[in-house]
């Protein structure tokens, strides 16, 4: 399974730059895995497209302000992302340009961190503050970690966070839920049923395959949580009188990084691409992918055999790249900010 395998054209202007206003006013395209149909639709029109027997599950991580901008001691400037939250004031970042071990970068009078390791791409900093001083001063200095494609600077930091985000420390929003409305978010949960789990959001989600043999391609580790009561709840689903949803890609991974769905608190570095078989979801929201990214491998492995007849060769002879190619055709809005597919 070659990297190339999973290229695709698009062009710059169909890079989404902003949320849609209202959210759920972006595109919905519906991708029927049995017969190969493609509909085109609104985010809104989802409690017309999704059969009645179904529960939803998404992701209520929190993206944290995880972007910080400081100095060298020789006055250079350093761009900080804070991946991981870890005891004793660490936290594993990606820093840019890269500082050697004991160097140390200023973000402010009160706030100063230190290398106290290197391992691959990742350091390992040592901050000057305790919490809950330095969650505060974080917060205080610290701005949305958007992706680099997204050329405009946020108007508003709730742009980049779902309606229901709640607990833990990511580095990028889970963009599946940024569509959803208050209303619609109550609509759906009245008709159909509605769960969360937890996933920290970091370098396993985002970081690029840079190998051309992608299976030596190796996740990071991402940390997910999982309560008993939705636990239970999934358990009890036949999948076939009720059937699960799952919005976003990372509440799929943290489901199947746990086939036996045990609740509490675990790690995740899963890799999933085609062939792979799903033991959890019946359907899928998502947004549309970056060529090459371990996200359009998952979503090509959930159109694709044994979940369908038709075995993946390659992203532009499979279902999901027709979807694609008539995506761009139609000029779709694509990545984070962009539109969304329902996958049944």
């Amino acid at each position: 399974m070659q990297l190339a395998d999973f290229h695709y054209d698009l062009p710059d202007e169909l890079i989404a730059q902003s949320p849609a206003n209202p959210r759920d006013h972006s595109r919905l395209m519906l991708i029927n895995r049995s017969t190969g149909d493609i509909s085109h639709n609104h985010f809104y029109d989802l409690p017309q497209l999704l059969p009645p027997n179904y529960l939803l599950i998404a992701n209520n991580t929190k993206v944290f302000p995880a972007r910080l901008m400081g100095l060298k001691a020789t006055g250079g400037k350093v761009e900080v992302l804070l991946l991981k939250k870890l005891p004793n004031s660490q936290f594993e970042a990606i820093v840019s340009p890269g500082l050697k071990t004991d160097q140390t970068v200023i973000f402010s009078n009160q706030l100063s961190a230190t290398v106290v390791s290197i391992n691959d791409r990742i350091r390992l900093l040592q901050f000057s503050q305790t919490d809950p001083a330095l969650t505060e001063q974080i917060s205080h200095i610290g701005s949305m970690p958007t992706p680099p494609y997204i050329k405009k600077m946020l108007e508003n930091k709730d742009d980049y966070q779902t309606i229901y985000a709640k607990y833990g420390f990511s580095a990028a929003a889970p963009t599946a839920g940024l569509h959803f409305t208050p209303d619609l978010l109550e609509l759906v949960t009245t008709k159909y049923g509605w769960s969360e789990l937890t996933l920290d959001v970091g370098l396993g989600t985002f970081l690029p395959v840079k190998v051309n043999d992608i299976t030596t391609h190796h996740m990071h580790k991402e940390s997910y949580r999982l309560d008993t009561t939705t636990a239970e709840k999934l358990k009890q689903m036949d999948h076939h009188n009720n059937k699960l949803c799952v919005v976003g890609t990372t509440t799929l991974r943290a489901l199947e990084s746990n086939p036996d769905l045990i609740p509490g608190e675990s790690e995740t570095e899963i890799f999933i691409y085609p062939p792979y078989h799903f033991r959890h979801a019946d359907a899928l929201i998502t947004n549309f992918h970056l060529p090459g990214s371990t996200l359009l491998m998952l979503v090509s492995a959930f159109c694709s055999a044994p979940q369908t007849q038709q075995p993946f060769t390659s992203f532009a002879d499979s279902l999901l790249g027709r979807a694609y190619a008539e995506a761009v055709r139609l000029k779709y809005r694509f990545f984070s900010f962009g539109d969304a597919m329902l996958i049944i």
